[in-house]
């Protein structure tokens, strides 16, 4: 068995048992120093003031964070800022980070050093073969109020490299795509891939990249990511799907270490399913993504959407519920905006993942997706 299947094989009770008592000890961490007050924020030390609990004494476990409800999506959408800041963390550089803001206020996140040790521990999943410490790396994708530029930039220094980076405002391509303004968007992408070429020619000592499904695809329509010395990419965003890895994998880039991503501001990132190439007994690789929460520090449960105290069966479609739990950010039971199926723990990654990630249905179209 190779190293990949035997990382993707289900995880046996014990690892899992373990996993959630890691979890349950981290929750039991977290609730007292965000309920304490001379470490929480103003934020939870007030929302505490209309329960008739005190959460460090009730929460005991994951299970019991059900006492504080659903995160809700506004209390993010303006400010101040600072009452998101911990007590504990008063003082320290402070970043602001956006997600969302195509049809409203964006929602903003605070960050101290979460982003860099969010990508710290996804660095400990790369392939040193593949992503080869010291070597350049090169990030085509959305930048400006993100946390993404800065994450991939500590993402190389971590690896001992430098990063070089390609603009994109997908909030401009939000708006041409609603505008039916096709020329000017294909313009725009000309424009982003022109100045990604540039630098892929001029340095050649960039090894690794970090692009999205629609823009990697554009970027092997210019030139062979083989020939001028890619090794690994890892790739994210909305088109991100079991048809477009095949396609990566076996048209795209093939002979370079292609690795899905799913990530937000809200938790870090998220690795995906080890990819086997050859499975045990023969047929076809499997390309549908499975995607695994950074755990303890983020969890996915899928819901009922009718009833989000249910968690579906496995294999079952539900929407994503979202828990991050950092000394920074505190955010239990959102309701995202995506839906997929419950996938089982496997031998990497002892806890539930999500396949088939996609925009919820219910959505319709006041989401644009794929603009990018």
């Amino acid at each position: 068995m190779s190293d990949a299947a035997a990382l993707a094989a289900p995880a046996g009770a014990e690892a899992i048992a373990d996993a959630r008592e890691r979890l349950d000890a981290h929750v039991r961490e977290m609730v007292a120093w965000h309920f304490d007050r001379a470490t929480g924020c103003p934020f939870w030390l007030e929302y505490a003031e209309g329960l008739d609990f005190d959460p460090r004494d009730v929460i005991g476990g994951y299970a019991d964070l059900h006492r504080l409800g659903h995160f809700q999506d506004e209390w993010l959408r303006g400010g101040p800022i600072r009452r998101w800041v911990p007590q504990g963390l008063a003082g320290q550089p402070l970043y602001v980070f956006e997600t969302g803001g195509s049809t409203g206020l964006p929602k903003s996140r605070i960050n101290i050093r979460d982003f860099q040790t969010d990508y710290e521990l996804y660095s400990d999943t790369l392939s040193d073969e593949s992503f080869p410490p010291g070597s350049d790396w090169l990030m085509l994708g959305p930048t400006g109020p993100r946390r993404l530029r800065l994450a991939i930039e500590h993402l190389a220094q971590h690896r001992g490299g430098a990063a070089f980076h390609v603009d994109l405002d997908p909030r401009w391509v939000n708006k041409l795509v609603r505008g039916g303004r096709h020329q000017e968007m294909a313009a725009y992408k000309e424009h982003v891939i022109d100045q990604a070429l540039k630098i892929l020619r001029g340095h050649d000592g960039v090894r690794c990249l970090f692009t999205t499904p629609k823009l990697l695809e554009a970027l092997c329509e210019k030139v062979s990511l083989v020939k001028l010395g890619i090794r690994g990419i890892f790739c994210g965003g909305t088109e991100m799907n079991a048809q477009f890895h095949r396609f990566a994998r076996e048209e795209l880039v093939p002979g370079i270490d292609f690795i899905p991503t799913y990530g937000n501001t809200l938790m870090g990132l998220a690795c995906s399913r080890p990819f086997v190439a050859e499975p045990e007994g023969g047929g076809d690789p499997d390309y549908t993504i499975t995607y695994y929460p950074p755990h303890p520090r983020a969890i996915f449960d899928l819901v009922d959407p009718d009833d989000p105290s249910r968690t579906v069966d496995y294999g079952e479609t539900g929407r994503v519920m979202l828990t991050t739990l950092t000394r920074e950010f505190f955010m239990p039971r959102f309701l995202e905006r995506d839906e997929g199926e419950r996938e089982a723990p496997i031998v990497a990654y002892p806890w539930d993942g999500v396949s088939g990630l996609r925009l919820f249905q219910r959505f319709g179209e006041s989401v644009v997706v794929g603009v990018y």
